[in-house]
């Protein structure tokens, strides 16, 4: 049976496994060693300064899927809007009804919090995941480019030299 509940810290291990298949899936080969990538996590999610949120999804004790989520500050109206940084569900799992779990529990937790919007991203060529999003009455939005800086280019805008700890975003 599906159960969809907030990560905890005890998560982090099982996270860092379901990510790195993730990262698989977008092309990674590289990763750095599990205690690295548990620790990061833990980190992220469960710090002092913990900097997003995560559904995970269960068919038992397996986990089968993830949101993970951030809100932004201001969107419409002075409200604020609930960012789906990632959703991924493994690939053996897909189209058994994962994915639209978590996105019902990301609306129920946009609506909770008062949110104006959800917003997400998706690759150009993701089709699959294009048509997934599509059936939830989501369409692709124009009028607005998408920039990124990496590690490299961050440092050379602020004129500072890279760390040890800096490290190039894999997604």
């Amino acid at each position: 049976m599906l159960s969809i509940k907030p990560a905890k810290a005890s998560d982090s291990g099982a996270i860092a496994d379901l990510l790195e298949e993730m990262d698989r899936f977008y092309g990674s080969t590289e990763f750095d060693p599990i205690e690295k990538r548990i620790s990061a996590i833990t980190a992220m999610l469960f710090g002092e300064s913990s900097v997003a949120h995560a559904l995970l999804c269960h068919d038992g004790g397996e986990l089968v899927g993830l949101a993970s989520y951030s809100f932004l500050w201001p969107a419409k109206g002075l409200t604020c809007s609930l960012f789906l940084k990632e959703l991924y569900v493994r690939q053996d799992r897909r189209g058994q009804g994962v994915g639209k779990l978590l996105m019902q529990e990301i609306g129920r937790i946009a609506i909770a919090k008062e949110c104006s919007r959800v917003e997400w991203m998706t690759e150009l060529d993701n089709r699959d995941a294009q048509g997934f999003y599509a059936a939830f009455y989501a369409s692709p939005r124009s009028g607005k480019v998408f920039y990124r800086l990496e590690d490299k280019e961050i440092h050379r805008l602020t004129g500072d030299t890279p760390t040890s700890s800096s490290h190039d975003e894999a997604g």
